[in-house]
């Protein structure tokens, strides 16, 4: 793919060619579309496992393209759950289901819960969890953000026009409905379809997600749960 992953245009450190929020919003679409056919156009539903930035991929026009299927799992189409024995994915993006307790039966929730990480750095242009920012109640990007929309208050965008603010908006607000701790409670991806579709008037602030986990440096996508440590942020988003 000859305009490289995703990861390197929503990171300040790491851009090299500025994609405006327009763009943005196309690309967050074409994924969430290409997640979809995953779970529902084929003979098989095919649980990724690992969306990420690094796994989005562009062609000359940065159409999307989900890559690296090496932790995928296929599963009957008449089938809700999956059976795993051990957590996969990329600490970060992986559904709070894959740690806490549930080993052994998942669903392709946890994908929409990754897609909702994925799509609120897209959407902020940060990562979630940046321990570096000088106000700790920014911290944890996904719960500052809900704060900030639940007491009636924007973000700030700079220059973007209304039409951006708009889209933006809309992908904050659907992130958060994807990242909800219980699966249950996370839409579909065609319903994820048919929100970043339709009129953001239409869309209600979900309640607040609480999960987070640490951000550390992980490079390979296959874990082991027994590793791994998953602070709690406390109702103030305050990290411990």
């Amino acid at each position: 793919m000859p305009n490289g992953s995703l990861e390197k245009y929503i990171f300040p450190q790491q851009v090299t060619v500025s994609l405006n929020y327009s763009k943005m919003f196309d690309i967050a679409l074409g994924v969430a579309k290409g997640i979809d056919y995953l779970h529902r156009g084929c003979d098989m539903k095919i649980l990724h496992f690992d969306i990420k930035p690094h796994n989005i991929l562009f062609d000359d026009n940065f159409t999307p393209k989900i890559s690296d299927f090496g932790l995928a799992k296929l599963y009957p189409t008449d089938k809700s759950m999956v059976s795993l024995t051990a957590a996969r994915g990329t600490i970060g993006y992986m559904a709070p289901e894959m740690f806490y307790g549930n080993i052994g039966r998942v669903s392709y929730k946890s994908d929409v819960y990754s897609f909702g990480m994925l799509l609120m750095e897209m959407a902020s242009k940060r990562r979630n969890l940046n321990p570096f920012v000088e106000n700790i109640s920014q911290i944890y990007f996904p719960c500052w953000v809900h704060d900030r929309f639940s007491k009636g208050m924007e973000i700030d965008l700079g220059d973007a026009s209304l039409d951006e603010r708009i889209m933006v908006k809309k992908m904050i607000f659907v992130a958060l409905w994807c990242i909800q701790m219980k699966p249950d409670d996370r839409p579909s991806m065609t319903k994820v379809i048919e929100m970043l579709e339709g009129d953001v008037e239409f869309l209600q602030l979900p309640p607040k997600p609480f999960l987070s986990v640490e951000e550390m440096p992980v490079q390979d996508s296959e874990v082991d749960i027994n590793d791994m440590e998953f602070p709690l942020l406390s109702d103030e988003c305050v990290v411990r």
